[in-house]
């Protein structure tokens, strides 16, 4: 993959989706890490509904850690893998106390070290939080997009994100990412994509090729 086609894919995004934003609901650096492990194998709309009702019902750190871990698997269980999430998020809380002074740490060093923080998560708090662009988000639009539009030749996450670094202008780095989802939930569905649709099926050479 060529910067120049990576960069025609760039412009095309930013031309489609001129007003891009993360789509999840938060106020804080918190509330952005907690809904961002909550949005593993979830939707952001579906995020958005439980966390409308759990950021009233827990504010800080302590809120969560205070809780039975059983009461915070049933406000969150319509994410799915609540079990996993709420011990996650238990634990992120936790060290967030006692390690960082119940503050949400700014590094991606730091952020690696929470309970359920991968770079992906890291890097969206890093950017949405404290605007620290480190690295690119790679979920599973991003995955999936960048495969077809062959950017990468990896699906290994990592493998991924430094592929795209490297054909992505750094300043670009983080809304390369939302564009790629924008596109991905309206587009470039993963079963059936709307390739006759799709403004950059000139460029795709995964284009038309789904039955």
């Amino acid at each position: 993959m060529s910067d120049d086609k990576a960069n025609k894919i760039l412009a095309l995004l930013k031309e489609g989706y001129p007003d891009v934003l993360i789509a999840l609901h938060y106020s804080n650096p918190f509330e952005l890490l907690v809904s961002t492990i909550l949005s593993a194998q979830c939707t952001d709309k579906q995020v958005n509904e439980v966390t409308k009702t759990l950021f009233k019902k827990y504010r800080t750190p302590q809120d969560f850690i205070r809780i039975p871990k059983e009461e915070l698997e049933k406000d969150i269980y319509s994410t799915g893998f609540y079990r996993n999430k709420a011990k996650n998020i238990i634990g992120a809380c936790n060290m967030i106390v006692s390690d960082y002074n119940s503050k949400v740490p700014d590094t991606m060093e730091e952020l690696l070290k929470l309970p359920g923080v991968a770079r992906k998560t890291a890097n969206i708090v890093l950017s949405g939080a404290f605007g620290k662009i480190e690295g690119m988000a790679v979920d599973t639009h991003v995955k999936r997009l960048s495969g077809r539009l062959g950017l990468t030749g990896h699906t290994d996450p990592e493998k991924i994100e430094k592929d795209l670094l490297k054909i992505i202008p750094k300043k670009d780095w983080d809304l390369f990412s939302l564009l790629l989802i924008n596109h991905g939930r309206k587009i470039c569905a993963a079963r059936k994509p709307l390739c006759k649709e799709c403004f950059l099926n000139k460029l795709c050479p995964g284009a038309f090729t789904f039955g």
